[in-house]
């Protein structure tokens, strides 16, 4: 029977060999190991829709700041990866439902900071955007019109 820390060990391994583990414990009738192994393993996957959601939050802010201050340099790309972004966050959203809101909202201060420096640093140029709305990072429309 897996302790804990097998537990961990494995399901940092892969989430793949976890289940079949969690799998084997279950038809030992190890219902205890099993659901332990469940737990970790449910926590190692959150974690990841964590980072996805925090990741596609970043390249979002970071190109509408773009969007913002270079309105010379706008491109159909730039909207593209706005909209992709959405629907990924969106997508992981539905799917993971502790992936709420305020869980987006408690990334906000920290995935601005680096949208910026990011955002500057592919600008080569320093933004005088200093915050964004959940608004203009959700719901606000960014298109251009077609040629």
């Amino acid at each position: 029977m897996k302790t804990q820390q097998d537990w961990q060990e494995l399901v940092f391994s892969s989430h793949y060999l976890t289940a079949a583990a969690i799998k084997t414990e279950l038809q030992d009738g190890n219902v205890e190991a099993a659901m332990l192994g469940t737990t970790e393993l449910m926590e190692a996957m959150s974690k990841i829709d964590r980072r996805a959601v925090k990741s596609h939050l970043v390249v979002l802010m970071m190109h509408i700041i773009k969007w913002k201050t270079q309105e010379n340099q706008r491109s159909r790309s730039w909207t593209r990866t706005i909209r992709n972004a959405r629907r990924e966050i969106r997508e992981i959203q539905e799917s993971t439902p502790s992936i709420t809101n305020e869980l987006i909202r408690g990334y906000w201060d920290k995935a601005f900071v680096e949208a910026r420096i990011d955002a500057e640093d592919e600008m080569e140029q320093k933004t005088t955007i200093d915050n964004l709305t959940w608004q203009e990072v959700f719901d606000a429309e960014y298109a251009l019109p077609f040629s």
